[in-house]
C-alpha cells in the first residue's frame, strides 16, 4: 500500500534543550490503522501535534497525501482530523450543532446527510439534539470523533481515544475505528492500552524518549519477538523445582511448572524436557500453552532500550 503520511527525519527540540523527538522516520500506509505506544514522555503527542500543525518541527519534513504540511498547510490539514485526548467541547452546544460547526471550520458546505450518517456510525443520531453537557464521557468521545470526521478527512489520529472509558465501551470503541477503517479512513491511535492495539491495529510503532524503537505489522512483531510458555500441571504439585530439572528454564507458579520457551529457536527444547519429567519420576496430569501479550513484548523493548 502507498504511504499516505510519510515522516523523514523529524526532530523536535524545545527551549531548554528538551529534544522531544529525535529524527524520527516514519512512513503509514493508506487505510491501516497503526498503534503507536510508548510511555509517558515518549514524544508520541508531540509527534501528532507536529504532523497536525499545532507545533513546530525543529527540522525534519511531513507531508500528508502528497502535501508538505509547512508548504501546503491548509491542504495537508484538510486532509487530518484529530481526536485530542482532552475533551474540549462546548458544554451547552447541541450534538449537531457541534458537528456542523467543525464542517463549516474547514470551508465545507453544509451536508446534513453527511453528518446523519456520521452521528449514526458512532451512535450518537438520537442524542443529536441532547447538550454536550448532557452526555457520559463515553459520548463525549464519539462526539469528538464525528467533529474530527466532519470535514471528511483522509487520515484520523486518536491520542488516547478511550482513556478513562470503561471496557464495554472501550470495545464498542474499537467497533467504530473498524467501521471507519473499512470506509477507507486511515487510522493512527496512541494508547497506553496495550490490549487496544493487540485488539485493532494492522502495525504496530514503539517509540521511547523521542526515537522510533521499531515499527512492525502486529502478527510479525509476535511472531518474530514473542516468547511461548509451556504449562505442566503434575499430579503432585511440586514445592519446588527438582535438582534433575535445574538446568531447564523453570519455575513454579500456581502449583504448575511453567517453561519459557523461544518460538523461533531451532530447537525447543520441550521433548528433552518432557522425558527428563518423566525420567524424574514426575506424572503428568495437563499441559498448556501461552504466547507472549503484545504488553510483555513492548516492555522488553522500552526495556532493552533503555
Amino acid at each position: 500500500m502507498p504511504a499516505i503520511v510519510t515522516i523523514r527525519d523529524l526532530s523536535k527540540v524545545y527551549d531548554g534543550g528538551f529534544e522531544a523527538l529525535k529524527h524520527v522516520n516514519l512512513e503509514i500506509e493508506a487505510g491501516e490503522i497503526l498503534a503507536l505506544l510508548g510511555p509517558n514522555g515518549a514524544g508520541k503527542t508531540t509527534l501528532i501535534s507536529i504532523i497536525c500543525g499545532m507545533v513546530n518541527a525543529s527540522s525534519g519534513a511531513v507531508s500528508v497525501a502528497g502535501h508538505d504540511i509547512v508548504t501546503s498547510f491548509r491542504a495537508a490539514r484538510s486532509q487530518i482530523g484529530l481526536v485530542p485526548q482532552e475533551i474540549t467541547l462546548e458544554p451547552f452546544e447541541k450534538v449537531i450543532d457541534t458537528v456542523n460547526f467543525s464542517r463549516g471550520l474547514f470551508g465545507k458546505p453544509a451536508d446534513d446527510a453527511l453528518v446523519e450518517k456520521i452521528l449514526c456510525q458512532l451512535s450518537l443520531w438520537e442524542r443529536r439534539d441532547a447538550r454536550v453537557n448532557e452526555l457520559s464521557g463515553g459520548m463525549k468521545r464519539r462526539v469528538l470523533i464525528a467533529k474530527a470526521l466532519s470535514h471528511e478527512p483522509r487520515v484520523l489520529f486518536l491520542d488516547e481515544p478511550t482513556a478513562g472509558v470503561d471496557v464495554e465501551l472501550r470495545k464498542d470503541m474499537w467497533d467504530v475505528v473498524r467501521e471507519l477503517q473499512a470506509d477507507g479512513v486511515t487510522i493512527i491511535l496512541t494508547t497506553h492500552y496495550i490490549e487496544e492495539a493487540e485488539a485493532i491495529a494492522d502495525r504496530v510503532g514503539v517509540i521511547n524518549a523521542g526515537s522510533i524503537l521499531l515499527v512492525k505489522d502486529k502478527a510479525e512483531l509476535m511472531t518474530q519477538m514473542g516468547r511461548k510458555e509451556l504449562r505442566i500441571e503434575l499430579q503432585v504439585p511440586p514445592e519446588a523445582v527438582p535438582e534433575s530439572l535445574s538446568s531447564y528454564d523453570l519455575r513454579i507458579e500456581d502449583g504448575a511448572l511453567i517453561y519459557t520457551y523461544d518460538t523461533n529457536a531451532e530447537r525447543t527444547g520441550i521433548t528433552k524436557l518432557l522425558a527428563a519429567l518423566s525420567d524424574a519420576g514426575l506424572v503428568m496430569k495437563d499441559v498448556s500453552t501461552r504466547q507472549s501479550s503484545l504488553e510483555e513484548i513492548f516492555v522488553t523493548l522500552v526495556e532493552d532500550a533503555s
